[in-house]
């Protein structure tokens, strides 16, 4: 039996990240591909980034993943690169660098040599093409606006348990079963 199919997801990204066997190294990679659908090509990575839901459906091709990084599911991070015909080269060539402490929620696409600054929250479903100054909101495509320092958005240790947020979702069901 593959040792591998038996791995944690946390197991397998350490492997697939910061192994300095090569084979064990590529095998890891394959596994989170087949087992999570999360494709991750990053050689600057904090031992510290997180994978929410495990990296499923995630395309991840980054320059640099910075300490604190929190990735969500179905996240796309990569190159924006075009081929211009007239002078014949290669234009806007390299993948994002995440700063330190930034949150990329589920469905988020940060796209090209772009840089998005610290302690920044990338909003669900954004489109991100150009750079993120840091301690922003980045949402929709390429907008953003500066974060309430008072707040967290999205993530923040600790979260709250399973049955704290299925306890909320019953009464919020139970609420809107009374609505007539």
């Amino acid at each position: 039996m593959d040792k591998y199919n038996e791995m944690t997801f946390e197991e397998l990204l350490k492997l697939a990240c910061f192994s300095q066997n090569v084979v064990e190294k590529e095998k890891a990679a394959k596994a989170m591909e087949k087992y999570y659908c999360c494709e991750l090509h990053c050689n600057n990575i904090d031992e510290s980034v997180i994978f929410a839901h495990n990296g499923r459906g995630c395309t991840i091709v980054a320059a640099k993943l910075s300490a604190g990084v929190v990735i969500y599911q179905n996240v796309t991070i990569g190159s924006n690169m075009r081929y211009n015909k007239v002078t014949a080269t290669w234009e806007n060539i390299g993948s994002p660098i995440l700063a330190r402490n930034v949150v990329v929620s589920d469905g988020a696409k940060i796209l090209g040599p772009i840089t998005i600054g610290e302690n920044t929250l990338v909003a669900a479903g954004a489109i991100i093409t150009k750079d993120i100054p840091a301690n922003s909101i980045a949402y929709g495509v390429n907008k953003c606006k500066p974060k309430d320092p008072n707040y967290e958005l999205v993530f923040h240790l600790p979260m709250p348990s399973g049955d704290e947020i299925e306890a909320v979702n019953r009464e919020r069901v139970s609420e809107f079963e009374k609505i007539p």
